[in-house]
């Protein structure tokens, strides 16, 4: 009897063994995980973006257990660091944060935070990061690969380019909210109001709208506006330089062929315009009835223009 009890006691042993029984070690790490989300979840309903220093770093982004994503934009805010980008970086990253937060489909698998330098000097020296502002996604699983390191100067830091991004990491869709701004149509109704208004007061007198010179030098401005980039800027939202916030050095020229600052459009835009007004008083020279001392004083002046802008071209 006391032998076919001990048999039918190891087999439940072996069942219970077999299926699996949550030791004392998973319990802890189960209890330390839910720990972490609720923290985590306490702090994003206070605030979209988690503020994290060195030691909340490693708490709740390197050290196991975790089970959710985290994002992380590194970046530099202290006035004394003039990033300039940073503060334009930041405001983009509150909108796609806030636009997850509130969204319907908000849920514990992603988290967005920031490491200020001045706050986690620590954990930039620990990624070997150089440069802010930047953006890297910590996989709940794994190191973050390279493709988890988001390339800010190719693709910009528009709250669509980052949400895009967010959800090819993460496969979380997350729709970008914009809080309504007012000052485009604004300004829209102001620049119609403007133009009515000297229309109605030169009602009797309307010839400049035939003139030649006014039609061909608008055109003239939107395709400089148009070649130079701009609407490049507009889809993709660059920053405007780069500064680095170790050495302080500014970089107005993006060191690729596959981006660009806005700097750099506002460069080439000058550069062009250059040329083009060169070419006018070209044309003005050879068609005009000045005299011969005032088109050779042009061609000269058109010849150093451009002795000088083409090292650059």
């Amino acid at each position: 009897m006391i032998k076919m009890y001990l048999k039918v006691l190891y087999s439940l042993l072996l069942m219970l063994s077999f299926y699996g029984i949550p030791s004392t070690g998973q319990k802890k790490k189960e209890t330390l995980l839910s720990e972490k989300v609720g923290q985590l979840m306490d702090w994003t309903g206070k605030r979209a973006v988690i503020r994290m220093n060195g030691e909340k770093f490693r708490r709740f982004v390197k050290a196991p257990p975790r089970n959710y994503s985290v994002v992380i934009m590194f970046t530099a805010l202290q006035p004394q660091r003039q990033c300039g980008v940073c503060k334009q970086a930041d405001e983009e990253y509150q909108i796609l944060a806030n636009s997850w937060r509130y969204s319907s489909a908000f849920t514990n698998k992603v988290f967005f935070a920031t490491v200020d330098f001045d706050e986690g000097s620590d954990v930039f020296q620990m990624l070997n990061m150089n440069s802010a502002p930047s953006f890297i996604h910590f996989p709940a699983k794994g190191k973050p690969k390279k493709s988890d390191s988001y390339e800010l100067q190719v693709r910009g830091f528009a709250a669509e380019q980052l949400a895009r991004w967010v959800g090819d990491r993460t496969d979380v869709q997350i729709r970008v909210i914009r809080p309504p701004n007012y000052a485009g149509p604004l300004m829209l109704g102001f620049l119609l109001a403007v133009i009515g208004g000297l229309a109605y007061l030169r009602r009797n007198n309307l010839e400049f709208l035939y003139n030649k010179n006014v039609w061909a030098f608008s055109a003239l401005c939107f395709c400089l506006i148009m070649t130079s980039g701009q609407m490049w800027n507009h889809i993709r939202g660059p920053p405007y330089a780069h500064k680095n916030p170790t050495t302080g050095q500014v970089s107005y020229i993006h060191g690729s062929s596959q981006a660009q600052f806005v700097a750099e459009t506002h460069i080439v835009l000058l550069f062009n315009s250059a040329v083009t007004m060169g070419m006018v008083l070209l044309h003005e020279a050879a068609t005009s009835d000045m005299d011969i001392g005032k088109r050779k004083s042009i061609t000269a002046c058109f010849n150093f223009v451009e002795s000088l802008l083409f090292p650059y071209w």
